[in-house]
């Protein structure tokens, strides 16, 4: 009988993370049994009944290390301490040195990891200094390192990809200091897993390094360049000789605040070429990276998939009922609002399911009719005609039209996505959910909009004020329909019997 080593379970860290969220499907798919070592273990994401569990641990806690290193084969180290602020330097060394010495003591067999591209003796960024240095630590342990540096990552999530992306976006001209010059060898996201999953199978050897890169050489302002022409934006670049890392991470955090925590160190690190010297893994491994172009299609088209088979109400959790908060999904901005009513899921929903048409909007419906007409004047189909084919009694449909509205995903009594048909500086989704609650239900109500460029930006803020009470206003409204719906319907069943022509009033009343 074969013994969990002889299986080859694998441990994964960072599993909730850019990289490690990803590359858990892939070592899935190899057979692999994966155990996942996580802070929050509820966060990650463990396909049904697949052969993978999660830990809670930290590799800053020894004794949750050792248990989570039993029995295993491989170990993926995929953690890095930028973001949490302070000494993330001497974070990331005891982190390393903890892993490592827990993944000899229990016989790990070899470590994966993953760290960055930028040539050793360089005056590295106190970042990729501290990459470099875990990957030495790792190796120092006696147990088989194979360690990958990558340039640039090309996917949604990336830190990289997303200061490009947000910088583009906003900015219809932009200031470029010399480090936007630096040159680089962007690689796919896709390809990157290609490279840690084939490290399963790499023959047994001393510790290596290798290198990796997509076949371009090209500098951040070309990844820009090729990031603006993808998404059909035209972009003004000026160069400017001097911008200190300093100043450039205060201007980024003025122009993308979601980058602010970790901008400077963002900065500091591109100022070093990251491009591949060492061709080691074009020889080692049969993978093909893609080209940039191909591999921003790639990270925008990966994007767009998730975005469409994922829930909103999964990414809205965090929203307390009777509460609104504003939350970034990629490109994507999500105003995410829930309420607590005192109906069963199927009951609560019916509302929902009568939205728009002769129903309405539950609130401010003269405003929806508004925005129907400023849409045909400029051009765009204003309000449908029919709302729901030949019966526009029944629950919605993918592909029905309501309103300005089409119904994208229908699965009552849980779900609907309503994606605009109006003419947009960008793409919107309204997204309800109900959900059981104690007896109750909560009703999740999404926004969501995907702004192409500055105008798109705009129109969003400009439009804030009215959206903000609009969405409010119809989210308590249909928490009161609901809730007048199922009153209406238990006085029905309540009411006795009568003969007719029966006018006394109820028993207790003669």
């Amino acid at each position: 009988m074969e013994t969990p080593r002889e299986c080859g379970r694998v441990l994964l860290t960072g599993a909730t993370g850019f990289v490690g969220g990803r590359l858990l499907g892939r070592l899935l798919e190899t057979g692999r049994t994966v155990r996942c070592l996580a802070r929050r273990p509820d966060a990650v994401r463990l396909p049904p009944a697949a052969p993978a569990e999660a830990l809670a641990g930290d590799t800053l806690d020894k004794p949750s290390l050792a248990r989570a290193m039993r029995d295993v084969d491989v170990a993926y180290y995929l953690i890095h301490s930028m973001g949490s602020g302070g000494d993330f330097e001497s974070l990331d060394r005891r982190s390393a040195s903890n892993f490592a010495a827990a993944a000899r003591r229990a016989g790990v067999r070899r470590i994966v990891y993953l760290g960055g591209l930028a040539e050793e003796g360089a005056d590295l960024s106190p970042h990729l200094r501290s990459r470099h240095e875990v990957g030495r630590i790792l190796a120092g342990s006696g147990v088989e390192v194979v360690e990958f540096r990558a340039s640039v990552i090309i996917g949604s999530g990336s830190l990289s990809f997303e200061l490009v992306r947000s910088l583009v976006e906003r900015l219809p001209v932009m200031v470029c200091p010399r480090w936007v010059r630096t040159e680089a060898q962007p690689i796919a996201i896709g390809d990157v897993l290609d490279y840690l999953a084939a490290a399963l199978d790499l023959p047994p050897g001393p510790s290596r390094i290798f290198e990796i890169g997509g076949p371009d050489r090209v500098s951040y302002q070309g990844i820009m360049k090729q990031y603006a022409r993808r998404r059909g934006l035209r972009r003004c670049m000026i160069p400017v000789p001097v911008l200190t890392p300093y100043l450039s991470s205060v201007w980024l955090a003025l122009v993308t605040p979601v980058l602010a925590g970790v901008g400077r160190s963002l900065i500091e690190g591109v100022r070093s070429p990251s491009v591949v010297r060492d061709p080691g893994a074009r020889s080692a491994f049969d993978t093909h990276p893609a080209c940039l172009a191909e591999a921003i299609d790639a990270a925008l088209a990966g994007e767009e998939a998730r975005f469409a088979r994922r829930p909103l109400a999964e990414l809205a959790r965090r929203t307390e009922p009777d509460n609104a908060a504003t939350l970034r999904w990629g490109n994507r901005i999500l105003d995410c609002r829930a309420t607590r009513v005192a109906v069963e899921p199927g009951r609560a929903f019916e509302p929902v399911a009568r939205i728009g048409g002769p129903a309405g909007w539950y609130y401010g419906n003269w405003l929806w009719k508004l925005r129907g007409l400023i849409d045909l004047a400029v051009g765009g189909p204003g309000f449908a005609p029919s709302r729901r084919g030949p019966q526009p009694s029944r629950p919605p449909r993918a592909g029905d039209l309501i309103d300005f509205w089409r119904v994208v995903v229908s699965d009552p009594p849980r779900r609907l996505r309503l994606e605009a048909r109006m003419k947009l500086p960008g793409r919107a989704w309204l997204e309800f959910q109900v959900e059981p609650d104690h007896g109750g239900s909560i009703i999740r109500q999404i926004a969501a909009f995907d702004p192409t460029g500055l105008a798109g930006l705009l129109y969003w803020h400009a439009l804030w004020p009215v959206h903000k009470r609009m969405f409010a206003g119809m989210l308590a409204a249909i928490a009161r329909a609901a809730c007048r719906d199922d009153d209406a319907r238990q006085g029905a069943e309540a009411e006795p019997d009568r003969p007719a022509g029966d006018t006394k009033g109820p028993a207790h009343g003669r």
